[in-house]
């Protein structure tokens, strides 16, 4: 997810939308333990995704 589609959205499916990549992360994390996960990049990829959103979540909070 690129960082102009998180500015887009509204406060609350920007919420939403990191409720969803928690879970995401959580099930990714389950199928790497269970040796079932193909791409590991995508941990990886997700964190940031999650990151991403926390940081635009931040900058609304401190602007308003």
């Amino acid at each position: 997810m690129r960082a102009t589609d998180i500015k887009n959205l509204t406060d609350a499916e920007l919420t939403e939308k990191l409720a969803e990549l928690k879970r995401q992360l959580f099930n990714l994390r389950f199928q790497h333990a269970s040796g079932q996960l193909s791409n590991p990049m995508a941990i990886n990829t997700c964190k940031k995704d999650i990151a991403r959103v926390n940081t635009e979540i931040r900058a609304r909070e401190l602007k308003a």
